[in-house]
């Protein structure tokens, strides 16, 4: 594992069942991901993209390879520790937005500190502000969700996965459901906060046309990365 790669996969399979038998949904992945870099994960649907987001975000286990999160191997911890890894160092964002209907905008991105025990209400207050601030939502820090256009919502779900300063941030077709104007917005706005934050991005995506505004493009095909 290079001494700048915060996610290091190995050898991973994995498969699922369906029905009687078993799709392999990865066969044999090797990848590092390393700090800062802003990476687009593309393939058609059951490539095993979202697959690869799980086991990296660490949600999921392989059936065989080994995954290492700064330095962690992941598959030696036990339930409660690899929440807490995840809960600390992986922010995710999802295509179906993912907010609290019945909470505001400043809810919604609390929401993940108060798992916290080790922050006081002035730390989490000062950094929720800092994250609506982050993706120009200030004047609806007391909106619910479903006063907001879906751009508006992406951008407090990019705020809630990067309010506890993570190491990497995991997105899972964040523009699927926005219009081509709005999804180059978003970009924009990763591309922004990437730099600025020197956060690690890696997202899954179908829409070419997002793929030539990343530094680094992995090409998912049948469970394999392809050159």
């Amino acid at each position: 594992m290079s001494v700048d790669a915060i996610v290091s996969l190995k050898q991973v399979h994995k498969s699922y069942a369906l029905g009687e038998t078993r799709v392999q949904a990865l066969r044999g992945v090797d990848l590092e991901l390393h700090r800062g870099e802003f990476t687009a994960l593309v393939g058609p649907s059951g490539s095993g993209k979202s697959t690869l987001l799980h086991l990296v975000g660490c949600i999921d286990e392989p059936d065989s390879g080994s995954v290492l999160f700064d330095g962690t191997d992941v598959g030696k911890l036990d339930d409660n520790a690899r929440s807490r890894l995840r809960n600390h160092k992986v922010g995710f964002i999802f295509q179906s937005f993912n907010l609290v209907p019945v909470l505001s905008v400043y809810e919604n991105i609390e929401l993940p500190l108060l798992i916290h025990p080790n922050l006081t209400p002035t730390e989490r207050r000062e950094r929720v502000k800092a994250a609506i601030a982050d993706v120009g939502l200030e004047e609806f820090a007391q909106q619910v969700p479903d006063k907001l256009s879906g751009g508006q919502r992406q951008r407090v779900a990019i705020a809630r996965a990067l309010v506890t300063q993570p190491l990497l941030v995991l997105a899972d077709e964040p523009t699927a459901n926005l219009d081509s104007v709005t999804a180059h917005r978003i970009i924009d706005l990763m591309l922004e906060l990437n730099e600025k934050r020197k956060v690690t991005f890696l997202f899954s995506t179908h829409d070419e046309k997002l793929m030539v505004r990343v530094a680094r493009t992995l090409h998912l095909q049948d469970g394999a990365l392809r050159p």
